[in-house]
């Protein structure tokens, strides 16, 4: 047990640092290619912090752990808002100028309950996991023609997210070392963690919706709060809701798809997806508002994590 937690950690330390080097070698390469700062900025401050959890669930689904990678999807959501934002609020409270998002928190409370229907007959087919796929590209696509349309100001700070050298060898280097410390890092994760819920009596999907998905959250916390801090509040929730539509979409539907189906068990879609689309729903009203996150909310949001998490310790059983 103490020598799988070892491993887990190492595997999360391992995720962190490789998850920054593929943001940063993607977007030099990027714009090496000709793609501008704010798109690739967009890009990554919309889905690049999602990379570490899917290859966790790639790892997962090669080595036949589908219900770790169901539970990591959905429990990565939930820590999103939850934990990640609620953490940085409570830090320091967000100014949110970035329009767009709202709009594309509906489309994810959308999207979940798509998925919830889709997979309420106990399966998520090949096909169904083709039509979330090809949302997401549709969300992309619209994700960039609505935010073309904001502030000078706040495509400036988008722009600025990407900006790093554009180098080809040094871009190549930093995607080799992320695609080594990423496999090892998943692998060490999705050997270690079972091992881990099976000693505190925990079902695979379970140990992937708390202790991977917080596990895996910790490092975009970190990162969300030191971001809180400089003001870039638009940053903190573009990550949120980019990278809880990337879980829903890509990492689910492409579970789905490339593997044939994927089986959704009852209390998946009565309890899990629709605690993903509750957490959702609290950060609607702070977004349609007066588009700032106060600390008292970013508290509201950390009790409601906590009490989920409790709430499925409880009965777990």
């Amino acid at each position: 047990m103490l020598e799988a937690i070892g491993w887990f950690v190492l595997g999360l330390v391992l995720l962190a640092l490789g998850g920054d080097s593929i943001v940063k070698g993607a977007s030099g390469l990027a714009q090496r290619i000709g793609a501008s700062p704010f798109v690739a900025g967009l890009v990554l401050v919309a889905f690049g912090t999602s990379l570490p959890e899917l290859a966790v669930n790639w790892q997962a689904v090669a080595r036949d752990q589908p219900m770790l990678a169901l539970g990591n999807a959905v429990g990565s959501n939930v820590a999103n808002v939850g934990l990640t934002l609620g953490a940085a609020a409570l830090v320091a409270p967000l100014t949110v100028r970035w329009r767009a998002l709202s709009p594309l928190l509906l489309v994810l409370l959308l999207g979940t309950l798509l998925t919830m229907m889709l997979g309420s007959d106990g399966t998520l087919s090949r096909i169904e996991g083709v039509v979330l796929l090809v949302a997401f590209v549709a969300v992309v696509i619209y994700a960039a023609m609505r935010t073309r349309r904001e502030s000078p100001e706040l495509q400036d700070a988008i722009a600025a997210f990407a900006r790093t050298s554009t180098d080809l060898w040094l871009n190549l280097i930093r995607f080799g070392i992320a695609a080594v410390l990423l496999y090892f890092g998943s692998r060490m994760i999705v050997r270690s963690a079972p091992t881990i819920g099976e000693g505190i009596g925990m079902a695979p999907l379970l140990t992937g919706l708390i202790p991977v998905a917080i596990g895996t959250a910790l490092p975009e916390m970190a990162a969300a709060i030191a971001a809180a801090r400089k003001g870039h509040g638009d940053i903190v929730v573009g990550h949120v809701i980019g990278s809880s539509l990337f879980n829903v979409l890509v990492v689910i539907g492409g579970m789905a798809a490339i593997s044939g189906g994927v089986a959704f068990p009852a209390s998946f879609v009565m309890f899990e997806m629709p605690a993903a689309c509750v957490f959702a729903l609290m950060l609607y009203p702070m977004l349609r508002g007066d588009l700032h996150i106060s600390k008292g909310e970013g508290a509201g949001l950390l009790i409601a994590f906590l009490a989920w998490v409790a709430f499925e310790l409880l009965t777990m059983h």
